[in-house]
C-alpha cells in the first residue's frame, strides 16, 4: 500500500494505492478532509475506496496521481458550488 497526502485550500487530500488482490495493479483510494478552524478537528467531505470502478493502474505513482487529480476535481468543483 502506497500513501500520498497534500494541501488543497481548506482541504486536505490523502491518497492511497492498493495492490490489486489478483496482483493485475493497483487501486486508488482516496479521502478528503476540510480543514476546520484552529482547535477544530477536520471533516470528512468525501471519500471514495474504489474510484473508476476499481479501475487498475500499472504503477502505484499512476494510480496515486490519479487519486490526487481526482480529489482536487472535486474540490474546485464544490467551491464553484459553493460560490454560487
Amino acid at each position: 500500500m502506497y500513501f500520498d497526502e497534500h494541501n488543497e485550500g481548506d482541504y486536505r487530500i490523502y491518497a492511497g494505492a492498493l495492490e490489486s488482490p489478483a496482483g493485475d495493479g493497483f487501486m486508488a483510494a482516496v479521502v478528503v478532509n476540510r480543514i476546520q478552524g484552529a482547535g477544530r478537528a477536520p471533516r470528512e467531505a468525501f471519500r471514495d475506496e474504489r474510484i473508476a470502478g476499481g479501475h487498475r493502474w500499472a504503477s502505484a505513482e499512476e494510480a496515486l496521481a490519479y487519486a490526487v487529480n481526482r480529489a482536487r476535481q472535486l474540490i474546485r468543483t464544490r467551491a464553484a458550488c459553493l460560490a454560487c
